[in-house]
């Protein structure tokens, strides 16, 4: 029952034409795809995948110098329409009209967390402040911390790479091999922290309605593109070959452990001893690579 519910849910959100389809009036088709959205938003506690660290004992080429991290966290920008007069806001440095999303997923490629409605011309870090700042946001216990790329700062609970090092996946093609520990570590980085990218490739290939110009109010814009990703969680999780993750590349597997009763970050900022623990960490894994 829940497979067919949501596959309704996603015929009325990837199609906006459903009147002329179905025959049916534009108001019926409005009050019906506002009732299911409202459903399946209603099943965020469900949907949402509660994070789990890597543990010490992993034995993931991907993530196992990773202890404690949690996943991988980005912004993305999603196409809307907004009126003329908020245009300016949205505008990205690409000169789309979009939306910037931060979105946290797990190694596995589901979402934890996400965070719609910032204006596209809004600087990831300012977004990554909020959603730590909110009473329901983004929570990270102490000790524990996400991957993130070179945009953020690297600071207590946010890993970033070396910036000014190769870091792209690209780069080290062609049997380029690093040089130095900061080099290893940015490989590594890049290689466990593309679960992220991947998720934002499989959701937007998957779910038109976020690369279409969409005629929803800012609001409902939002509401879809938390809907798309929850009902990508229930796809992630009942389906054990998903027919789409050849496009995006292979998953990765991350052990399960929890945490009683954390204490969260509440600020991003850099720190000395953050940054000497990523240059302690950047030294152990390229002395260990060296003697393999």
């Amino acid at each position: 029952m829940v497979c067919s519910f949501l596959h309704i849910c996603a015929h009325h959100i990837k199609n906006k034409v459903l009147n002329r389809q179905l025959a049916r009036s534009g108001e019926t088709v409005s009050r019906n795809f506002h009732a299911v959205l409202n459903a399946v938003l209603r099943m965020h506690t469900i949907l949402l995948k509660e994070p789990e660290p890597i543990t010490e004992d992993s034995t993931d080429e991907h993530w196992k110098w990773f202890k404690n991290c949690l996943g991988a966290l980005d912004g993305t920008h999603i196409r809307v329409q907004v009126p003329a007069h908020d245009k300016p806001r949205y505008r990205t440095r690409k000169n789309e009209i979009a939306m910037n999303v931060l979105a946290v997923c797990t190694p596995k490629m589901q979402f934890i967390y996400i965070l719609p409605g910032w204006e596209g011309s809004a600087a990831d870090g300012r977004v990554l402040r909020d959603a730590i700042s909110r009473r329901n946001g983004l929570k990270v216990p102490q000790g524990f911390y996400y991957l993130c790329d070179a945009g953020y700062t690297n600071g207590n609970g946010f890993l970033a790479p070396y910036r000014g090092q190769r870091y792209h996946l690209n780069e080290w093609r062609d049997g380029y091999q690093p040089t130095t520990p900061q080099e290893f570590f940015n490989m590594k980085h890049s290689r466990a922290r593309n679960c992220i990218e991947r998720c934002f490739g499989l959701l937007k290939a998957r779910w038109k309605i976020l690369s279409e110009k969409s005629f929803y109010p800012i609001k409902t814009q939002c509401r879809i593109i938390s809907a798309c990703c929850l009902l990508h969680n229930y796809i992630r999780s009942e389906m054990a070959i998903d027919p789409m993750e050849s496009e995006v590349g292979e998953m990765n597997n991350t052990p399960p452990e929890a945490d009683p009763e954390p204490e969260f970050i509440s600020h991003v900022e850099p720190s000395d001893a953050w940054i000497a623990w990523r240059d302690n960490l950047a030294h152990q894994m390229f002395e260990s690579w060296q003697q393999s």
